[in-house]
């Protein structure tokens, strides 16, 4: 998505060879009209995957999972990272690393928004070693869900996430690729 990565020169911050920042985009803010654009670009990529939902890890993964959902017509599930008081207590629960905050957390999905007739897309905003999303498909596993695909909105192909998610057979589809965030510089895979 040219735009995208337009927008990402414009308003992203490298932080180190590791690390970008893009608060405007997807961690902090939101840009309406581009968000619905790439759910609009992932329901296209995902047009024949059959998915019955979306499904996220929150927070930064909702607007963009939102999107999607609603351009293919699905309802949204997101995993909570917290429990809350109101919580299931016999939720679906896998305890990941989390990359960019530098801790151990758990991705909870109440029972009852999944079943082993769902089929379910998995979206994202930005893929790392991919600790998270392990987690998520192991709930989906549990569940009994099949797994139609999973779209990224930006991996950084130079960390092994998204090329572990491939190596497992996994359909993944990413809107950009970042080769390299070396000497505080962005480079686009081709």
């Amino acid at each position: 998505m040219d735009i995208l990565k337009e927008r990402i020169l414009k308003e992203a911050s490298v932080i180190n060879n590791d690390v970008l920042k893009l608060d405007s985009l997807l961690n902090h803010g939101v840009d309406p009209k581009l968000t619905m654009e790439m759910g609009k670009e992932f329901a296209r990529r995902f047009a024949d995957s059959k998915a019955t939902k979306v499904i996220t890890v929150e927070s930064s993964g909702i607007p963009v999972a939102f999107a999607t959902a609603l351009e293919l017509g699905v309802p949204l599930v997101f995993a909570r990272r917290k429990k809350t008081l109101l919580g299931e207590p016999d939720a679906y629960c896998e305890r990941v690393p989390s990359f960019t905050k530098g801790i151990v957390t758990d991705l909870l999905v109440s029972r009852h928004l999944l079943s082993s007739d769902d089929t379910l897309l998995f979206i994202d905003d930005i893929i790392a070693n991919g600790d998270a999303a392990r987690g998520l498909i192991k709930i989906i596993e549990q569940s009994g869900a099949q797994l139609a695909g999973i779209g990224i909105v930006l991996e950084k192909s130079f960390q092994a996430g998204g090329r572990a998610l491939r190596e497992l057979g996994l359909h993944v589809e990413t809107l950009v690729r970042i080769r390299s965030l070396e000497g505080n510089v962005i480079t686009f895979e081709d």
